[in-house]
């Protein structure tokens, strides 16, 4: 039976310099082999480390003691110089108050006001696509598109001022140069050791930077309005114990994460998405029929997303075969047990979730694409599927990724048919996130 693509694991042990090497290019490709058929897997490439794919075990890093499991050196190595120390990379205290303050931002009742944005963004791709009927197209591309005008508009909805263009430019710029693995951070330097390829880098992020700064002073000074967007619900946001709120600077970094993972995962699992159903186009036409029954022509809305079902389901198992953030990685603080595994202080514990997703112990068949497995969500261990992270530190935006997600492949496949090209198919390749290398290059036809 025909898979859709995937990445060769590590069937032997490999030094330094050529897991280096090798994880620059993609670090998927330095997964043993062993990590889709056991539970733990442990090893020492210059420091100790373990791959966990047990749910029990991932329970236990993720939210029974998440305490002890702190984000590992080399991520927030890799994020601050970006993101500060927004709640994404903070801990502790410093990381509660400043969930506390945001979570409301992403309740139910906010992410659905957003839907109009999200709504507006299908429109705009659909007409893109339009110019497409009949040829060929990177859908990487527009689906990169449509997700950063979605979070632009709900995050800068009032400064037309402020280059979208240009803060898409510097964020992409910051990833590829900098978002890679160092042989200092594989061999556990501390972070006050400079990593080279990250000083010479991110001068225009750190003018975005600034100019993130005017607009946030900017917009303390106006009025909200009545539909307030993620600017103004930040801004407004205050930590329920203390009353505290975000100084610019801290609004700033959150303000970046948002726009960071909110444009670039929802645009990821949209592609994978879309290759997928090129891929089996038996679903796609199943999931084409459930949209246009349901939008009648119309443009997908936020209330459609629970009449939706099977354009869900294959949003979960896209990403479950390619989930956006395809690797996580803690640091234990001090020892404890694992899967019947020591774990001493300072070890880094590794998240493959890559690999956690398609381990043959949890799930059947687990490298074809089937949208069923997820007919009913509560069949699955919480613990065997993350794709926003589980317990506390889960992702606070997945909702609104979620909605979004399911408004724009509603409204595409309900307009066009899309059938792969051959040769073409793209790479999975994890800088930071799991990204199809050569773009997702599809035929498009309107229906």
């Amino acid at each position: 039976m025909k898979t859709p693509v995937q990445i060769p694991l590590v069937t032997e042990p490999w030094g330094i310099l050529q897991t280096l090497r090798t994880a620059r290019r993609n670090v998927l490709e330095i997964l043993p082999e062993l990590t889709v058929k056991q539970p733990i897997v442990s090893g020492t490439t210059g420091k100790r480390w373990h791959m966990l794919c047990d749910p029990e075990g991932l329970r236990q890093v993720l939210k029974d003691r998440v305490e002890y499991y702190p984000k590992s050196l080399v991520t927030r190595n890799m994020l601050r110089p970006a993101i500060g120390d927004s709640m994404f990379i903070a801990e502790g205290a410093h990381w509660r108050w400043q969930r506390r303050a945001a979570a409301p931002v992403f309740n139910p009742r906010n992410v659905s006001n957003l839907g109009p944005v999200m709504s507006h963004a299908a429109d705009r791709a659909v007409d893109r696509l339009m110019k497409h009927d009949g040829m060929v197209c990177d859908i990487y591309e527009e689906m990169v598109t449509a997700t950063f005008e979605v979070i632009s508009d709900v995050t800068f909805s009032m400064d037309t001022g402020f280059s979208r263009d240009e803060m898409h430019i510097a964020i992409n710029r910051y990833i590829d140069q900098t978002a890679r693995l160092s042989l200092l951070d594989i061999l556990g330097m501390p972070d006050w050791v400079p990593r080279p390829g990250r000083l010479f880098s991110g001068n225009a992020l750190k003018r975005m930077k600034s100019v993130a700064d005017d607009v946030v002073d900017a917009r303390r000074k106006r009025p909200v309005p009545d539909l307030p967007d993620l600017l103004d619900l930040l801004l407004a946001g205050e930590d329920t114990d203390t009353r505290r709120r975000m100084n610019t600077a801290e609004l700033r970094d959150n303000l970046l994460t948002f726009i960071v993972a909110g444009h670039e995962t929802t645009a990821l699992a949209l592609s994978w998405a879309l290759y997928l159903c090129a891929f089996d186009p038996v679903i796609q036409e199943c999931a084409r029929t459930e949209a246009q029954k349901q939008l009648l022509g119309r443009t997908a809305v936020a209330e459609d997303c629970l009449h939706l079902p099977f354009v869900r389901q294959i949003i979960d198992e896209t990403m479950r075969l390619y989930p956006p953030a395809p690797l996580l990685s803690r640091t234990a603080l001090k020892s404890d047990m694992l899967c019947g595994r020591e774990i001493r202080a300072k070890d880094t514990v590794a998240i493959p979730v890559y690999a956690l997703h398609r381990n043959e112990l949890l799930w059947n068949n687990p490298n074809a694409f089937d949208p069923d497995r997820f007919a009913d969500p509560s069949a699955i261990d919480r613990f065997a599927y993350l794709p926003f992270g589980a317990g506390p530190r889960i992702c606070i935006g997945a909702g609104f990724a979620i909605q979004e997600a399911v408004i724009i492949l509603a409204t595409l496949l309900s307009k066009f048919r899309f059938t792969a090209v051959s040769g073409r198919d793209p790479k999975p390749v994890m800088i930071l996130t799991l990204r199809p290398e050569g773009g997702v290059w599809m035929n498009v036809e309107k229906l």
